[in-house]
């Protein structure tokens, strides 16, 4: 059997999606921007996207989305051009974000660092959640823009992004959450949340790789990154990616009508994961509070092992899992979120993340339990640190 469980690094891309994505490349090929036909049917089908991506987010207007090549782009246009916007207009040169962010936005802070930037890294609690109070307290005249994730990629747990988003509208910074990994997971509203920037990426709802968005509240203003023709309100001038925009759109809409039915069959799928391997295997820990979580996202350490062991012989058996981020599983370093919540380097470096998908089923989680059982039970008679463990020694 082979068994998909890390759909927090990609989902599969949805079937009609697929169809109707090749169907673009054949038959709508022509530059959206031309004023001929073929133009204006490209066009369309742009706008067609846009207009379901912001009905999906909860955007007020269809305008308020740019399209970029993904999520990353997306962070870094967001805290790029919003940070020298404010220091320009407003000068406001301070980032406020947290330690556990995903790496576009971590490394787009330690380059506005070298540009004169002063960045604060807020830590979070050890069950993964930032604190309110400690953005609060960082939070400054000085403060260009402050950045929390919605949902982190490694735990799944959902962040108080409404209100550190009030925390800066009170001080007159920009709000920026990267929502990557929670738009198509659970209910997502810019209204409710009431940030001025959102990042987010189709691949990780069952759009094509290589387009996501940036949402930028009406009235907001930021520089762009990229100079060229104009396109985008002249935020991201380029040629767009009809065909991958076209599939984002259709891929948000499918996935904002399943959404519920979606997030109550993740929960009991990932439920029974996590407690039939609490149940088979001591020592077996849920790294982060229970609730606030994605629905689909269990990070676990398995103690006395190596979670880089536990992947390999999971991936002989067909099953693919992670032990962090995709963007950094080549490190052998333990997950950098884990450590900044406190946990010892041994129980990090001890983690998996399961990231389930809506194509999966209970036969798959029954299956990946026992071969998890069976590959940490055999990995943990190679350990010496299991073996003092259970000698008493």
């Amino acid at each position: 059997m082979r068994v998909y469980f890390d759909h927090n690094a990609t989902a599969p891309v949805l079937v009609e999606v697929a169809d109707f994505v090749r169907d673009v490349f054949l038959n709508y090929f022509g530059n959206p921007h031309s004023i001929h036909e073929f133009g204006h049917r490209a066009h369309k089908l742009v706008e067609d996207a846009r207009e379901r991506l912001a009905k999906l987010i909860g955007a007020s207007e269809p305008s308020e989305i740019i399209f970029t090549s993904g999520g990353t782009e997306a962070d870094n246009m967001a805290l790029i051009g919003g940070a020298k916007w404010m220091r320009k207009k407003k000068n406001r040169d301070e980032i406020v974000t947290s330690s556990i962010e995903h790496p576009a936005v971590l490394a787009t802070c330690r380059f506005l660092e070298t540009e004169g930037f002063k960045v604060k890294y807020i830590k979070p609690e050890r069950n993964g959640i930032v604190s309110v109070e400690s953005f609060r307290k960082a939070v400054t005249e000085r403060t260009a823009v402050v950045s929390l994730m919605l949902a982190n990629n490694e735990t799944g747990m959902v962040q108080p992004v409404a209100a550190i988003a009030e925390i800066a509208k009170e001080s007159g910074a920009l709000s920026h959450t990267d929502a990557v990994q929670a738009v198509g997971k659970i209910p997502v509203s810019v209204s409710d949340l009431g940030v001025d920037l959102l990042s987010l990426s189709g691949h990780k709802f069952g759009a094509p790789k290589g387009v996501g968005a940036l949402y930028i509240r009406k009235g907001v203003k930021i520089e762009p990154l990229l100079f060229g023709g104009g396109q985008e309100r002249g935020m991201r001038p380029s040629t767009l990616n009809v065909p991958g925009i076209a599939g984002m759109g259709l891929a948000a809409e499918i996935i904002g009508r399943n959404l519920n039915e979606n997030i109550e069959k993740l929960k009991k799928l990932r439920n029974r994961l996590e407690e039939s391997l609490q149940k088979r295997l001591e020592r077996t820990y849920i790294n982060g509070a229970k609730e606030p979580r994605l629905p689909n996202t269990s990070n676990m350490s398995f103690e006395f092992i190596e979670g880089e062991a536990l992947l390999l012989d999971l991936d002989r058996e067909g099953i693919a899992v992670s032990t962090a981020s995709a963007c950094a599983s080549a490190k052998l370093e333990p997950s950098y979120v884990l450590i900044e919540m406190g946990l010892p380097a041994q129980i990090a470096r001890s983690s998996i993340r399961f990231s389930l998908g809506w194509e999966n089923t209970e036969e798959e989680v029954d299956y990946v339990v026992e071969k998890t059982v069976e590959s940490v039970n055999r990995l943990r008679k190679l350990s010496p640190l299991y073996q003092d463990f259970v000698g008493g020694g």
